[in-house]
C-alpha cells in the first residue's frame, strides 16, 4: 500500500483545501478551511498568506486521519493556487509584508492607465503575451515598489499563492511558468523573465523566483513542517501550477481544439493553442502541457441570472424557478435580445459598456425576458468563440464546461445550440484537485505525459448536443448580436457624461 496516495493542496480566493487522492484519480477525502479577503478600501483586496499556510496545516492534518496509514502511504504533494496574488519574502523566506493583494485588487488601475498611453501593444504583446489589467502581479510590484517601499527593499523573492505554501513545505522558492506566464513579466517564447517587460515597468529582475515546469520536484518535506502537518518527512514536493490552468488540465483541457468554459459570476472561455494568440482583446496563460490558454472573460454570466433574480423577484424566486420559466418562451425569444454588459468589459475599449433589452415588443412576457438574459449570455460567448477561432485559425471541437453554470441544463443545451458544438460536463467538480493529481502521477512516473494522466483520470457525466431546430435559429441571431454589440458603443461614452 505505499506510495499509493497523492495529496493535492488548492489554495482558493475563499478557502484552502487539502484532498488524499488515489492512484487512479479517484478523491478519498477533502478537507477546507476559509479564510477571510481584507478590504481596506474600495478596490482593494488582500489576504494574509499566513492564513493560507495556516489552513493548510490544519486542513493536511484532518485528511490525514481520514484514510488509514495516509501519512506512510503518499508518494507526492502537488499544489495548486490562486492566481496573480503578489506575495513578497526575504532572503530567509520570511514575508516582508503580512498581506498580499489578490488577484481582483484593482489598486493597480492608474499604473495600467499610465502604461497603455505610453506603450502600444505591437510593443509588448510578444514579449508578454497579454494585454495589460490591474490584475497582473507586474503592476502590483510597481504599486508596492512605490506604495511600500520598504517591504519591496527587503524583498528577496516574488511569489504566488501557491509557491507560498510550497516554501512551508520545503524550504525553496520557485514559480512554476502557468503563474509566470500570467505576470505580464515572462517571456512566451523562452519561457523565462522577460528583460522587456521588467524594464518598461521599471522592476528589479533579481526579485523575481526562478521560473520552472509545473510537473518538477522542487523539494521535499522538511522535518519542521512534517512536525506541524503530520506529513513524512522527505515526501516529494512538485513545483506545481496557476488554479485555472492546474483546473483545465483536470477537466481534461489539455490539447488544441477544446475548450473551457467556466461559469461562475463572470463567464471565461478558454481555447488551446500551442503558441499564445496575440491580440489586444484576448489573454493567455501557459498550460501545465506546454501549451497556452488563450481566454476572453464576460464579466458578467451567471452575475446576469442573480441581477434577472434580484431585478425582477426581489430574490423571491429560486433560480431553478427563473429557469422553468424561461423553457416556457420559444428559442430566440421571439427576437428580444439582451447584452450582457451589467458590469462592462474586463479589456478594450469599452469597459463602460451597459446591459440592454433591445426588441421588446408588446407580446413579450417575463418568460421571453428571462430566456433571453439566458442567450444574450451564450450570444456574448460565442462573440469571444469567433474571435478566438479567427485568431488561431481554427475551431473549437468541442467545450468542457465548470462552475455553477454547468449544472442548468436549459442554458447549457442553449450554448450548444448557439456555439454548435457539444459541450462536457466533468464527472468530478474539483477539477483542480483533479488536476493536481495528474501533475503528481506524471511527476511520480505513473504516466509519461500529464495528458495521459488526464486522459486516465477525467470522466463526464454527460454531453449536451446542440439542438437543431434552435441552431437554425441562433445562427440568423447571432449577427445581429453583433451588429447590436458595435453599433452600441458609441453611445456608452454620452450615457456616462449625463451623470457630469
Amino acid at each position: 500500500m505505499a506510495d499509493d496516495l497523492f495529496l493535492a493542496i488548492d489554495v482558493g480566493t475563499g478557502s484552502v483545501r487539502a484532498a488524499l487522492v488515489d492512484v487512479k484519480g479517484k478523491i478519498l477525502s477533502i478537507a477546507a478551511r476559509e479564510h477571510e479577503q481584507i478590504v481596506p478600501q474600495f478596490g482593494w483586496s488582500e489576504q494574509r498568506p499566513a492564513d493560507w499556510w495556516q489552513g493548510v496545516a490544519a486542513a493536511i492534518r484532518e485528511i490525514l486521519d481520514t484514510v488509514a496509514d495516509a501519512r506512510s502511504r503518499i508518494s507526492a504533494v502537488s499544489a495548486c493556487g490562486q492566481m496573480h496574488g503578489t506575495v513578497l519574502v526575504d532572503g530567509n523566506g520570511v514575508l516582508t509584508r503580512e498581506t498580499a493583494p489578490l488577484w481582483n485588487d484593482k489598486r493597480t488601475v492608474d499604473y495600467v492607465t499610465a502604461f497603455e498611453r505610453a506603450h502600444a501593444p505591437a510593443e509588448y504583446l510578444a514579449e508578454s503575451a497579454n494585454p495589460p489589467t490591474p490584475a497582473w502581479p507586474g503592476f502590483k510590484l510597481q504599486w508596492l515598489r512605490d506604495n511600500d517601499p520598504s517591504a519591496y527593499a527587503r524583498t528577496a523573492a516574488v511569489l504566488m499563492p501557491k509557491d507560498y505554501i510550497n516554501l512551508k513545505l520545503t524550504g525553496e522558492i520557485a514559480m512554476d511558468r502557468t503563474d509566470g506566464g500570467a505576470s505580464f513579466l515572462m517571456n512566451p517564447q523562452t519561457g523565462e523573465w522577460s528583460d522587456k517587460m521588467v524594464g518598461l515597468l521599471g522592476l528589479d529582475k533579481s526579485k523575481l523566483a526562478p521560473l520552472r515546469n509545473p510537473v518538477e520536484i522542487l523539494g521535499h518535506v522538511t522535518e519542521a513542517t512534517a512536525l506541524e502537518t503530520g506529513l513524512r518527512a522527505g515526501t516529494p514536493v512538485l513545483v506545481g501550477g496557476a488554479d485555472y490552468p492546474v483546473a483545465l488540465l483536470g477537466s481534461g483541457v489539455c490539447r488544441p481544439g477544446i475548450g473551457s468554459e467556466v461559469m461562475g459570476t463572470s463567464a471565461i472561455i478558454t481555447a488551446i493553442a500551442e503558441k499564445p494568440l496575440l491580440d489586444p482583446s484576448v489573454s493567455n496563460v501557459g498550460t501545465v502541457e506546454g501549451n497556452w490558454g488563450a481566454f476572453m472573460l464576460l464579466e458578467s454570466g451567471g452575475d446576469a441570472m442573480r441581477w434577472a433574480r434580484r431585478a425582477f423577484h426581489e430574490k423571491q424566486l429560486s433560480y431553478a424557478d427563473i429557469v422553468a420559466k424561461a423553457a416556457e418562451a420559444p428559442a430566440g425569444s421571439d427576437r428580444l435580445f439582451f447584452m450582457p454588459y451589467l458590469v462592462g468589459e474586463r479589456l478594450g475599449d469599452h469597459r463602460n459598456a451597459r446591459a440592454q433589452f433591445f426588441g421588446i415588443g408588446a407580446g413579450h412576457g417575463l418568460a421571453h425576458m428571462h430566456r433571453a438574459v439566458l442567450e444574450g449570455v451564450a450570444f456574448a460567448v460565442k462573440r469571444h468563440i469567433n474571435i478566438l477561432d479567427g485568431i488561431s485559425g481554427s475551431k473549437l471541437e468541442r467545450v468542457i464546461a465548470s462552475g455553477g453554470g454547468a449544472k442548468t441544463k436549459l442554458w447549457m443545451t442553449i450554448k450548444a445550440s448557439v456555439y454548435n458544438i457539444p459541450i462536457l460536463v466533468p464527472d468530478e467538480a474539483e477539477c483542480g484537485l483533479v488536476g493536481c493529481a495528474a501533475m503528481a502521477a506524471a511527476a511520480t512516473g505513473r504516466f509519461s505525459r500529464v495528458e495521459d494522466a488526464a486522459d486516465a483520470y477525467v470522466s463526464f457525466a454527460e454531453e449536451i448536443r446542440p439542438d437543431p431546430r434552435w441552431v437554425d435559429v441562433y445562427a440568423k441571431m447571432q449577427p445581429f448580436f453583433e451588429k447590436l454589440y458595435a453599433h452600441s458603443q458609441a453611445l456608452y461614452n454620452d450615457l456616462d457624461g449625463m451623470a457630469s
